[in-house]
C-alpha cells in the first residue's frame, strides 16, 4: 500500500487515536483514587481553616493530625435526630442537595438562602481535642451575587458563639464580593452570637462598618450589597429552623442535662 495513500493515513490515524485513547482513560482510572483522597483532604483542610484549627498551606501529615480531634456524625435536619445507619465518611453532603433521592425542595417563602433544596441528611463536625466537646463546625451555603458559596462556620459548644467562618469556593467579583475571603473580614465573625435571647438567628451583615460591641452585626462588603446579603441570609437559614437549628437546641440541652448530672454526682 502506498506510504501516501489516503486509506494508509486514516488507518494511523485510527490507530494513533485509539492508543491515545486507551492511554487517557487508563490514567483516569489509575488516578481517580488520588482526586478523590485529595478532594476529601481539600474538605478537612477548608473545615479546619474556618475553624481556625490550622493557618496557611499546611501539608497533608498536618491537616491529617488536626483532623485527628474531629468527630463527624450525620443528623436528619427536619428532625434533628443523628442517623447512625449512614457512614459519615463517605456521606457528601452537597451532592446529597442535588440529588432529587437525598434533598428536598425548600418553600420559596422559607428559601431566603435562595438554594431551592437542601439535603435531608446534614454531617456534623466536633471538635474534641480532649474528649469533650469545644467546637461544633457546620456546612453552609447560600447564594451571592453570581454564585453559590459554599462554606464552614465553627461554633462554641453553647451552640451560639461564633469561632470561625470561611466559604472554600465561590464566583463572587475579586475585590468586592470576593472579600469573604479576606482575613480581616472573616477574623471579625469571632465572637459574634448567632441568636437572640427568644432564639431566633438574627446575623446582620450591615451596610458599611457594625456598630462596636453590636453581638449580632457584621461590616458589610464595600460595593458588594448583594453579596453581603447573601452571607446574612445564608447563616440565618442554615441556623434557623429549616436548618440545624432543631439538632443544636437538642446537643444544647444535653450539655446542660449531663452537666447537671455531673453536679449532682458531686454533690
Amino acid at each position: 500500500m502506498n506510504n501516501d495513500s489516503v486509506a494508509k493515513t486514516f488507518i494511523v490515524a485510527t490507530l494513533l487515536c485509539a492508543v491515545c485513547a486507551v492511554l487517557v482513560a487508563g490514567s483516569a482510572v489509575s488516578l481517580r483514587p488520588m482526586q478523590e483522597a485529595n478532594k476529601v483532604l481539600d474538605v478537612k483542610k477548608n473545615l479546619l481553616m474556618a475553624a481556625g484549627l490550622i493557618k496557611g498551606n499546611p501539608s497533608a501529615k498536618d491537616i491529617e493530625a488536626a483532623f485527628a480531634n474531629i468527630e463527624t456524625k450525620v443528623i436528619n435536619i427536619e428532625t434533628g435526630e443523628e442517623v447512625s445507619d449512614i457512614d459519615p465518611e463517605s456521606y457528601d453532603q452537597r451532592a446529597a442537595s442535588k440529588d432529587p433521592k437525598m434533598s428536598v425542595s425548600i418553600p420559596s417563602g422559607k428559601d431566603i438562602a435562595k438554594i431551592k433544596s437542601r439535603a435531608k441528611y446534614g454531617k456534623i463536625y466536633f471538635y474534641k481535642p480532649q474528649g469533650n466537646v469545644e467546637m461544633i463546625i457546620l456546612p453552609i451555603h447560600g447564594k451571592g451575587l453570581w454564585s453559590t458559596l459554599w462554606g464552614f462556620m465553627a461554633l462554641s459548644s453553647d451552640v451560639n458563639t461564633v469561632k470561625g467562618i470561611g466559604f472554600y469556593e465561590h464566583g463572587e467579583t475579586p475585590g468586592l464580593g470576593g472579600e469573604v475571603d479576606n482575613p480581616r473580614w472573616k477574623a471579625q465573625w469571632a465572637g459574634k452570637k448567632i441568636y437572640d435571647e427568644q432564639g431566633h438567628p438574627v446575623i446582620d451583615v450591615v451596610k458599611g462598618q457594625a456598630p462596636d460591641g453590636a453581638e449580632h452585626k457584621i461590616d458589610g462588603l464595600s460595593g458588594a450589597t448583594i453579596t453581603s446579603g447573601g452571607v446574612e441570609n445564608l447563616v440565618n437559614y442554615w441556623f434557623g429552623d429549616n436548618g440545624y437549628q432543631k439538632y443544636l437546641n437538642s446537643f444544647k440541652q444535653s450539655q446542660t442535662e449531663s452537666t447537671n448530672d455531673s453536679v449532682s454526682m458531686a454533690q
